[in-house]
């Protein structure tokens, strides 16, 4: 799980051009450069405040007794035919809006570029074992040189290596992590949902060296592992002009980073461009689990505003691989029989993995009119026709999404089923709410001639077929969807203002133990008071933007559920409320399920190398671990045979080790 992989759109992260959000706006410093007081010196008078929380002890007060573990005798993923060097070329729809990693606009995804999939957390688990231990999954080191795990005192004892160093070659300390717990709980970085998690998830941290440290956690929860490993420090050094205007003053800033690869300021090509470049001599590059990863030394990522134009790149040889996953490229515009296919020179790779699913589908703002009726949503939910857009759009290749929290194993519902195609049922289901009558075009209207049209949002456009096709079936049942397609940021941006009717999208869930539901599902992240104190609707309430609850759902039961399920050290317990969360969630209609992918399709040329297994069992994306390499003589070798009309044997790659029946 890179640095707590939290949940985060997927903004054609699967269809497009992989990992990055989009923004017109070109990169400038911020022109304020005046002075600021040392955010350090007021994260330590914020320690002093917080005695309960922040701990500082020496050596000799460490257990005795503990039982280190440094997760060296799991088996290492990445391939030793991995060649280093070279530079990969990708594209980006748009510019970036953002270097910052947090506050606003930063949960998009070029994040992965930076962080997630870039900075190296204290541990991280092993993304081909899936089998549980009594402490959780099997976690490998990453910051950490080994960690411990005290459960009668719900506490997780952590040991830096020494060795670990920040991109601009400043030690990783426990001063780090002592600042990232008064970083991410202030108010200066304009992110409630980090205020929220790094106050109530954590309980305290205890300094006890200069590399030696542990986190204390209110409960001894199953994944209270993975809370502990799967967070990373923020520089300190680098934010001492933490204040009020964070958001501006940090915007083109990069920060150094424990990651392989960073961003230099003469690499940002206003509009056009921006390249990362691998750190020299970056401290893990020879470590087991991080050797043979991260290989290219150069990433350079060009702004192509359009898919077509992005692929005739990658067919001309000028971007390094393509996301096959639609069916009209992979299919069609590249089928098997393609000359650079049958040449030997384009690679097609298919590889199945089994991770939790990305949530596609339509997410209904219950805070608008018409939808805010329960019985059209369920009439909604019977007129779109998914079945189709699985057998028309995808050809059969993806199979029907049935809860939100698909591919979870035992803490997936194991009877829940999505809504099927039904005219009649969803006719039944409007007439409930008024809409008895048809217009002359079909689409149904009520006693006060307001007609049942409602507005489709999405930043998908490659996906744009798919809203075709459930318009189509939809006015079959006397209902109008308006479709609008927008660029993935202002679509985004769209659903964090909390500004759109349904919205088709989905967000990313990283291969965690079990769901998580107060994000998307909570009250706290619907309205700015959702309810007054005596339990009752506030009548003032407002839609609360910045949040991952698209639905706007407040629903006093299902945070009771939520409560109790983050607080609880039982997964039978927490197995059986996710259960109940997700029956609620389905009488509550608000969540149209839509499809799930069980394979990443891609398509390389021949001298971007990967492993002989293809990928790991719980990548969600070709580049995710960083296991491909670029084999620059494959490259000149490849482009001289394209010239003289030498061919190579086709690169037609199944890898469905770990395909799910």
């Amino acid at each position: 799980m890179p640095p707590l992989k939290f949940i985060r759109p997927v903004l054609a992260c699967l269809f497009g051009a992989g990992l990055l959000v989009l923004s017109a706006c070109s990169p400038k410093p911020s022109e304020d450069t005046t002075p600021q007081k040392d955010a350090r010196d007021e994260a330590k008078a914020f320690y002093a405040a917080n005695p309960d929380f922040f701990h500082f002890k020496t050596p000799a007060d460490l257990p005795a007794d503990l039982k280190w573990d440094d997760g060296m005798d799991l088996p290492e993923f990445s391939s030793p035919e991995a060649k280093r060097g070279g530079t990969l070329y990708f594209w980006i729809p748009d510019f970036p809006r953002t270097l910052r990693t947090v506050g606003p606009d930063s949960n998009g995804s070029f994040r992965p570029w930076i962080l997630d999939d870039n900075a190296m957390s204290y541990g991280l688990r092993h993304p081909n074992l899936t089998d549980l231990t009594p402490d959780g999954f099997h976690y490998y080191p990453g910051l950490a040189e080994r960690w411990a795990l005290d459960r009668e005192n719900k506490t997780v004892y952590i040991r830096i290596n020494p060795a670990a160093r920040w991109s601009d070659g400043k030690p990783i300390t426990t001063d780090d992590v002592m600042f990232t717990y008064f970083f991410y709980r202030t108010s200066y970085i304009k992110a409630p949902w980090y205020n929220n998690f790094y106050s109530t998830k954590y309980a305290g941290v205890t300094r006890y060296d200069e590399h030696t440290f542990a986190l204390h956690f209110p409960e001894l929860r199953p994944d209270i592992l993975s809370l502990a490993l799967g967070s990373t420090p923020v520089p300190s050094h680098f934010y001492t002009e933490l204040g009020d205007d964070f958001p501006e003053r940090y915007q083109w800033r990069f920060a150094p980073t424990s990651g392989a690869y960073t961003v230099l300021p003469e690499n940002i090509d206003k509009g056009r461009a921006i390249t990362l470049t691998r750190v020299k001599d970056w401290w893990a590059q020879d470590l087991k689990f991080w050797r043979h990863r991260f290989n290219p030394e150069r990433i350079r990522l060009t702004v192509i505003r359009d898919t077509a134009k992005a692929f005739e790149a990658f067919r001309k040889g000028d971007l390094d691989w393509f996301n096959l996953a639609l069916a009209e490229y992979w299919y069609d515009k590249l089928p098997d029989d393609a000359p650079e296919v049958k040449a030997g020179y384009i690679h097609k790779l298919k590889f199945y993995n089994d991770i939790p699913r990305p949530t596609y589908g339509l997410w209904m703002n219950t805070a608008k009119p018409l939808v805010n009726n329960r019985d059209i949503r369920i009439g909604i939910q019977y007129a779109m026709n998914w079945e189709l857009v699985i057998a028309k759009f995808s050809r059969g290749d993806w199979s029907r999404m049935q809860t939100t929290s698909d591919g979870y194993g035992e803490f997936t519902h194991p009877t829940l089923r999505s809504r099927t195609y039904s005219i009649d049922k969803a006719l039944e289901s409007f007439a409930k709410a008024g809409f008895t009558k048809r217009g002359t075009d079909g689409i149904l209207v009520n006693d006060a001639g307001q007609r049942l049209s409602i507005q489709v949002s999405s930043g998908y456009e490659n996906l744009k077929d798919v809203l075709t096709i459930l318009q189509e079936e939809a006015t079959k049942a006397g209902l109008e969807l308006r479709i609008e397609i927008l660029d993935s940021t202002a679509g985004w941006k769209k659903v964090q203002e909390k500004n759109h009717e349904i919205h088709f999208s989905a967000f990313n869930v990283g291969p965690e133990m079990f769901p998580r539901y107060w994000e998307t599902y909570h009250s706290a992240n619907a309205y700015d008071q959702a309810f007054l104190p005596d339990g009752s609707v506030n009548p003032d309430r407002q839609p609360k933007p910045q949040t991952n609850n698209l639905e706007t759902i407040a629903l006093p039961e299902l945070d009771r559920l939520i409560d109790t399920y983050d607080r609880s050290t039982d997964l039978q317990e927490m197995k059986k409320l996710a259960f109940q969360m997700e029956e609620l969630l389905y009488e509550h209609a608000s969540f149209s399920p839509g499809f799930i992918l069980p394979f990443i399709r891609t398509g390389t040329w021949r001298w971007v190398g990967v492993p002989d297994e293809g990928n790991v069992r719980i990548a969600s994306t070709f580049n995710e671990y960083s296991l491909y390499w670029i084999d620059e003589e494959a490259r000149k070798e490849t482009q001289a045979a394209r010239k003289s009309g030498q061919t190579f044997p086709a690169g037609l790659r199944v890898f469905d080790q770990y395909k799910q029946e």
